[in-house]
């Protein structure tokens, strides 16, 4: 009977490894992005680009059984040192519910680093639930102020009006977060 309930909630929370990307990744992170609507997908090429230039800023979550379930990109704006700039956050489906997304938003800003880091942007569409509750709860469990203003409009992205406007969440200042493991 014990070994049935140990199946039972290993599948409702699957292990993951969270690690830095690396350039085979690449392929797979754009095939983990485009099973993830609504985000915007990028070339094949951006996504080598960030695992080759951007590998220190950014997370991947991969299975036990090697797939690739989660992702965030993102850099450190040059005009703004201090702050972490978070591109884009995929958790695939099947990995979904089970707080991925904030565990690899706490163990990116726990890298080493990343320990100067004392706010984090993102954008976020106005009707993106799921990715609000998320930076929500980031910002609870740093002690920090969560700030939201416009920052692009949606008719800035020349798609005939079917791009949300996306916000920009400021969370922040906070203190460096724990070393991750």
């Amino acid at each position: 009977m014990a070994s049935t309930a140990t199946a039972s909630i290993t599948q409702k929370r699957p292990a993951h490894t969270l690690r830095r990307p690396r350039i085979a990744d690449g392929a797979a992170l754009h095939r983990l992005i485009a099973e993830c609507p609504p985000l915007d997908l990028n070339s094949v090429y951006a996504y080598l680009l960030l695992c080759e230039h951007f590998a220190d800023t950014c997370i991947v979550a991969e299975s036990a059984g090697g797939n690739i379930d989660g992702f965030i990109s993102a850099y450190i704006p040059p005009t703004s040192p201090d702050t972490l700039f978070v591109w884009q956050v995929a958790v695939h489906e099947r990995a979904r519910g089970h707080g991925l997304a904030g565990a690899m938003l706490r163990h990116l800003l726990g890298r080493p680093g990343l320990a100067h880091i004392r706010q984090l942007e993102t954008t976020v569409g106005p009707d993106n639930q799921p990715s609000r509750r998320t930076f929500t709860s980031l910002a609870s469990d740093l002690g920090a102020h969560i700030a939201e203003q416009p920052l692009f409009g949606k008719q800035l992205f020349g798609h005939d009006g079917d791009h949300d406007d996306e916000m920009l969440l400021r969370i922040g200042p906070f203190a460096s977060v724990p070393v991750a493991a």
